[in-house]
């Protein structure tokens, strides 16, 4: 694929993009993990600085939109932790199953997500990827393999994992020890060659990045991609509980992230723009739920909103032909067989990778095809 522009707009939070609404920062969460602290900040950030409707994205990351400061929310979120390396702020994009440790899966992939958000930052080479390239870790469930992020790991054993590409995978085993080091030189061999190409997938030949690498297994194997959240009342297998709670259309109320770190519990933001409150014991989950269900999140896994999503669309986005949140939530009383996403235009911004993609026009909404 060739693309017709070479300077990669992707936003970050010290390079904003200029949205319609005024300018835009993106949050990178490793795994989408988030203290309760920093989401405290965030929230505090929208309210005094910018839009107090966060927007959560699909590689489980954090929007703050119509900033009016930008310097003072790039103090906070320092201060914070949450801009650990100004010169690799934008390429920390890491995916990675978000109950992992806590409930199913084979492997625990915690850790190995704040050994590559270190080794990311520590090669200055990969400070020059673009912005869309991004890693995933499956603890072995499947739930972000299916997302064909760049380069991944799937367990396939507490000791053993699968080295993918673009969510396919290469027949390449690896050590536990071996995963960190194997996705950090594979990213840094696709800088190197990339040209113009911004993912994985625009490139004619990926032959050099598994150059020297042994493939022991069979090739070729992908995972279906995942789109509901997990929601609701899960148990984790140390005995607590976590709160699956879906976020219509992805919004994040800042009031409602201020009562969410008010529990002053672990949390994490899913691909699947949801969120996870962690380790809660019984009593302050029952609390908790009763107080956050009122607020608008979604606790039931037969919701019709978790069915249902959109791109920011007007008047927050210049190109947008319609107000497709508006459109969205009004869609929602009209369930389908499959999941839809609401986009202003062609560029159909955080389309999921299946189900109906219906893009607005001067006539209407029509469905994509193929999708994206």
């Amino acid at each position: 694929m060739t693309r017709t522009r070479d300077d990669d707009a992707c936003p970050g939070a010290l390079t904003v993009h200029r949205a319609a609404d005024g300018a835009l920062a993106r949050i990178r969460l490793a795994g989408g993990m988030i203290s309760a602290a920093q989401l405290a900040t965030l929230a505090e950030m929208a309210e005094q600085f910018a839009s107090p409707a966060m927007e959560l994205t699909s590689r489980g990351n954090v929007q703050l939109r119509a900033i009016t400061d930008t310097d003072a929310v790039a103090a906070a979120l320092t201060d914070a932790g949450l801009l650990p390396s100004p010169s690799h702020e934008r390429v920390r994009n890491i995916v990675a199953s978000p109950l992992s440790g806590r409930c199913g899966g084979l492997a625990d992939v915690r850790g190995l997500v704040g050994d590559l958000d270190r080794a990311i930052q520590a090669h200055p080479v990969l400070a020059e990827l673009p912005g869309r390239f991004w890693f995933s870790l499956d603890d072995g469930r499947g739930d972000v393999s299916g997302l064909a992020a760049d380069v991944g790991a799937h367990m396939l054993g507490a000791d053993t994992a699968a080295l993918l590409l673009a969510g396919t995978d290469t027949g390449v085993r690896m050590t536990v020890a071996d995963v960190v080091p194997t996705l950090v030189e594979t990213a840094t061999r696709f800088a190197a060659i990339r040209g113009n190409s911004w993912r994985i997938t625009e490139l004619d030949d990926t032959s050099a990045l598994l150059a020297g690498r042994e493939v022991s297994a069979a090739t070729g194997t992908q995972w279906p991609p995942t789109i509901r959240p997990p929601v609701g009342w899960i148990e984790q297998r140390d005995g607590r509980i976590s709160l699956g709670a879906g976020v219509p259309l992805g919004v994040l109320q800042a009031r409602t992230a201020q009562f969410l770190a008010a529990i002053e519990a672990p949390l994490v933001i899913t691909p699947w723009r949801s969120v996870l409150v962690c380790d809660l014991d019984e009593g302050v989950a029952d609390v908790s739920l009763r107080v956050l269900a009122p607020m608008g999140l979604i606790f039931d896994e037969n919701s019709p909103w978790l069915d249902i999503s959109s791109c920011t669309g007007s008047p927050g986005c210049a190109k947008s032909l319609a107000d497709v949140r508006a459109d969205a939530a009004e869609a929602v009383n009209s369930p389908a067989s499959t999941h839809r996403h609401f986009v202003g235009c062609d560029r159909a911004c955080g389309s999921p990778p299946v189900g109906e993609v219906l893009v607005a026009g001067e006539d209407g909404y029509h469905l994509r095809f193929p999708p994206p």
